[in-house]
């Protein structure tokens, strides 16, 4: 079963175009046809790109902000985020919080940092989820902050702890961690979230709160049956009528010898079921691929935990990459993300 040709809600970039995750990387056909190159953003990339791990991306007026996993130097503040004019030259702005929130070091004692947020705009605030837990354990919370205006010279600026959205304990079955909000076409509000522990999940949200429905039921979204059940950073966007559901596989955070690669699968409905190019579904260790390091790459490795931005008609792709050059220290990456004739995001590598 392939994916049918739709009709697209939005432009293609351009036919059967596909992305080239950084220079040196090369176009990955895994059965489609030839494609056209786009111009990749990675080499044009300046300023301020590292330490930035697990970023999320929004453009608020004419400015891109980019958040991202607290390096542990940064402690005790928290989220430092970053800001651009035109995606290429990036300058650090702060961070969120002045401290981890009292709650959150609470549950989470020996929790230092706050990770993986995602920044979302509705109803006239700014939503920053994030999760806070130690490295192996599912003892994981995701917390909220708000805030009206992403522009510290505004004086409407300040981020307010929202506290407590969802956790895990060590007895569940899952992990509340990597937390992605999503709007259905029907404008139903859900969170995404799940990092190994039976894979990926989601829950829907009241929209006024940013927390979950009372009563809100779990649904399961995607997996990798077999142990380590590694599967996680969940994105999911919408195009053609589907929705498409972005997951790392496989392992980041050890530098240059990271092995993180990035699959898809869509469905028609948010709740899924959704499947590969193939027809399998991601319920069953699923996705197609779409970002991964190139066998013969020396420099950039483990590409993942990726966002999705979408401007005057666009879709660009931002993510990390290990610098095998530097350490392998976290760097943001960023390239227009193509989309195939049959509206299934292009294969790259």
């Amino acid at each position: 079963m392939n994916w049918e040709v739709s009709e697209a809600t939005g432009p293609m970039l351009t036919r059967r175009s596909v992305l080239l995750a950084s220079a040196g990387l090369a176009a990955l056909s895994l059965g489609l046809a030839r494609a056209q190159t786009l111009q990749p953003l990675n080499p044009k990339l300046t300023g301020d790109l590292y330490p930035i791990h697990d970023p999320c991306i929004i453009k608020a007026g004419d400015t891109y902000y980019v958040f991202c996993t607290t390096p542990r130097a940064d402690a005790p503040a928290q989220i430092p985020w970053y800001r651009s004019k035109d995606l290429l030259r990036w300058e650090r702005g702060g961070h969120v919080l002045t401290e981890l929130p009292a709650w959150a070091r609470q549950a989470i004692p020996a929790t230092q940092t706050c990770w993986a947020p995602d920044i979302s705009f509705f109803g006239g605030q700014y939503f920053l989820y994030y999760a806070c837990s130690t490295f192996g354990s599912n003892r994981s919370v995701i917390g909220l902050a708000t805030n009206a205006t992403l522009d510290p010279a505004d004086p409407a600026y300040r981020w307010q702890d929202g506290g407590l959205v969802l956790e895990s304990q060590k007895s569940d079955d899952f992990n509340a961690l990597d937390p992605a909000r999503v709007i259905d076409r029907d404008g139903k509000h859900w969170l995404a979230y799940g990092s190994f522990w039976t894979g990926l999940k989601i829950i829907q949200l009241d929209p006024a709160t940013g927390k979950p429905l009372a009563g809100g039921q779990r649904h399961d979204l995607a997996q990798r049956p077999k142990a380590p059940d590694a599967i996680e950073a969940v994105f999911i966007v919408q195009r053609a009528g589907h929705y498409y559901l972005f997951a790392s596989f496989d392992f980041c955070c050890r530098g240059a010898d990271s092995n993180y690669y990035t699959v898809v699968g869509r469905s028609k409905d948010i709740l899924g079921p959704y499947l590969d190019k193939g027809g399998k579904p991601m319920m069953e260790g699923g996705g197609t691929l779409v970002l991964a390091a190139d066998s013969g790459e020396t420099r950039w490795r483990g590409p993942g935990h990726i966002a999705v931005v979408r401007d005057a008609g666009k879709d660009y792709i931002v993510y990390h990459a290990y610098d095998a050059a530097h350490d392998g220290r976290p760097t943001l990456r960023i390239a227009p993300l193509g989309w195939t004739e049959d509206n299934s995001p292009a294969a790259f590598m």
